[in-house]
């Protein structure tokens, strides 16, 4: 297609009915055996000693050296404790370095990883667990009860006093000793239903030369089992592979901006078994060398301490957070003046709110988006300030991805302003529904496009507009709840 044929402004090309990425493409890695772990810790140039991960609640961090460390030795241990490539491990667990490291190894030794929410219920977990064919979990102490019995258990760490008491367990030689012995540790898991375990930091003793970092897997194979409520409500798997991961790195790191991503400090508080939260700080951040700050869940108080304390750069968030960042007075009590830019996903921002933020912060720009667990989180974005003034857009379309406009009616590829069905093609686009053929054939068609069931626009100027669903009501645990569009992935903020 030659470029003629492309309105510059729009992106769109009367002839085939695609509106095109008016960023410059991005060259993807060929190599076809290219792992995503091996491609963060390979194929990057990023100081050992600077600062992976910080959790904000404790001051607990991680440099570069030992996550990678730990990545490859923990997927040792999860071989020698009997996980093959291709198996399916589920991770259940709040945000936490571990979790960090958990999803690398776990993928660094050739298994695929799942993830779901800790606020989920016992049977909705099972239910993933057996939609899966999960044959690992790993978790936490104090999840224990809502985990699947019967499947062997990794624990990210070991039980102490404040679990068993979460548990409502009492014991003696907790008197004694601040963790359990291992004897009295089996006992307690095999009543309980879980008669093989292992714990994470008996796992990251193991010997290192059992994995090999450039052994197990190819870009086309699996690497993660994301669920989605997808386009007809019903929750499925999403199969997205290591190119996939490898794709979205590169799409979203490829412009340096202002500040250089070495020094760059994120905070983090959207959760990690999110498709956003995953793709975004446990992989792309990663492979460019930026620190992130963990946070289990969203408090207001502790979020600001926390900018103020380790000088946050960048806070990706949800619009009640940066509402509650534009009026809430407890704001002038902390120093924020770290802060350059907020990101913001799951509704467009009015243009209240975002006056309202930008008086109070000049200085910080928010960036919006728009993306699908099936896209990988990749969609369109806005990636300047002066996009970001474009209210009410979730921004243009990213580099290497294609979209069109689709009359729901006739099929018919329809003009700028136009609204219609949002159809995606591009490197991050899902392989399928994980053992549902029907459901991916319904939304996956033959030449690759990814059919929404979103509604939008794109204008004259290429900015992306969504404005409707096609089914806007679907249940959420017995109620019926409006969906929302999220930069996160999926289209309910479920936390």
């Amino acid at each position: 297609m030659q470029k003629a044929a492309i309105d510059q402004r729009s992106g769109f090309c009367e002839a085939t009915g695609i509106y095109y990425s008016k960023r410059e493409h991005v060259k993807l890695p060929a190599d076809p055996s290219l792992t995503l772990p091996n491609f963060i810790f390979h194929h990057h140039s990023v100081d050992p000693t600077a600062t992976a991960y910080i959790d904000a609640a404790t001051g607990a961090s991680l440099s570069y050296g030992q996550l990678k460390t730990q990545v490859f030795s923990f997927a040792a241990g999860l071989s020698s404790f009997g996980v093959q490539p291709g198996d399916v491990v589920l991770i259940l667990s709040p945000n936490s370095i571990v979790f960090g490291v958990s999803l690398l190894a776990i993928m660094a030794c050739g298994a695929i990883a799942t993830t779901t929410n800790p606020l989920n219920t016992p049977l909705e977990i099972a239910k993933q667990a057996s939609d899966s064919q999960a044959k690992f979990i790993v978790s936490l102490p104090s999840l224990i009860p809502k985990l699947p019995k019967l499947l062997p258990l990794i624990l990210l760490k070991d039980f102490d006093k404040n679990d068993l008491e979460h548990l409502g367990i009492a014991n003696a030689s907790l008197e004694r000793n601040s963790e359990l012995d291992r004897h009295t540790l089996a006992s307690f898991l095999a009543k309980r239903g879980f008669p093989r375990f292992a714990i994470f930091s008996e796992l990251l003793q193991s010997e290192r030369s059992s994995v090999s970092s450039d052994h197990y897997g190819r870009q086309d194979d699996t690497a993660a089992l994301l669920y989605s409520s997808g386009t007809t409500g019903t929750s499925k798997g999403v199969i997205l592979t290591h190119g996939n991961f490898i794709a979205q790195v590169r799409i979203l790191t490829r412009v340096e901006e202002i500040i250089p991503w070495a020094l760059r400090v994120y905070m983090c508080i959207i959760p990690m078994f999110h498709v956003y939260g995953m793709a975004f700080f446990a992989f792309a951040l990663l492979a460019k060398g930026s620190t992130v700050v963990l946070q289990q869940k969203f408090d207001l108080v502790e979020t600001l301490r926390a900018i103020e304390k380790y000088r946050i750069t960048h806070a990706p968030v949800v619009p009640p957070v940066l509402v509650a960042l534009a009026k809430s007075p407890m704001v002038q009590k902390f120093d924020l003046s770290s802060l350059v830019s907020v990101g913001s996903g799951a509704a467009p921002l009015s243009k209240e709110v975002m006056d309202a933020f930008t008086k109070r912060f000049p200085h910080v720009y928010v960036s919006q988006g728009y993306g699908l667990t099936e896209s990988t989180a990749i969609g369109a974005n806005t990636a300047t300030a002066e996009e970001a003034r474009q209210y009410g857009s979730t921004g243009t379309i990213a580099s290497n991805m294609e979209f069109r406009i689709v009359d729901v009616a006739s099929g018919t590829p329809l003009p700028p302003n136009q609204r219609g069905e949002i159809w995606m093609r591009g490197p991050t686009i899902m392989k399928g529904y994980f053992g549902n053929p029907g459901e991916t054939a319904a939304v996956l068609d033959r030449e690759g496009w990814l059919h929404t069931g979103d509604l939008g626009y794109i204008n004259e100027d290429g900015f992306v507009y969504i404005v409707d669903r096609l089914k806007e009501l679907i249940k959420y645990k017995g109620f019926q709840v409006c969906i929302l569009i999220t930069s996160y992935g999926d289209r309910i903020c479920r936390y």
